[in-house]
């Protein structure tokens, strides 16, 4: 099932469209609407193209890619984009990572982890 990657949702500014992986389906609408806007505001502000995609262990990557002749495509937007998106999108990222641990990778630990920062 898993390879090295696995696309959550993304978006592009070229085909102006938004792609969601059914596989995700079980997740809540409201949070695949927040992802979706996330998404697409992204590329409408930058351009190019932006996935967050799973690695094997369960972090969830910001993946940007620009077509070569892009000559509108915001590099150092994209980066604090990034990054601010990290900071006011932090909780939803970090339960976006427990959930895909624990209902795609199996992780026991993860649930753990989770009541501990909570009881704390």
């Amino acid at each position: 099932m898993l390879d090295d990657k696995t696309i959550l949702c993304g978006s592009s500014s070229y085909e102006k469209i938004f792609y969601f992986n059914p596989e995700f389906d079980s997740l809540p609408k409201e949070i695949k609407q927040e992802l979706q806007i996330m998404c697409v505001l992204f590329t409408e502000d930058v351009g190019g193209i932006l996935r967050l995609e799973y690695d094997p262990k369960g972090n969830l990557k910001f993946v940007v890619e620009a077509k070569e002749d892009d000559f509108f495509f915001d590099e150092i937007g994209s980066a604090l984009k990034i990054k601010q998106m990290r900071e006011e999108k932090k909780e939803l990222l970090e339960n976006m990572e427990t959930y895909y641990r624990i209902f795609f990778l199996g992780d026991d630990q993860a649930v753990q982890e989770e009541n501990d920062v909570s009881s704390n």
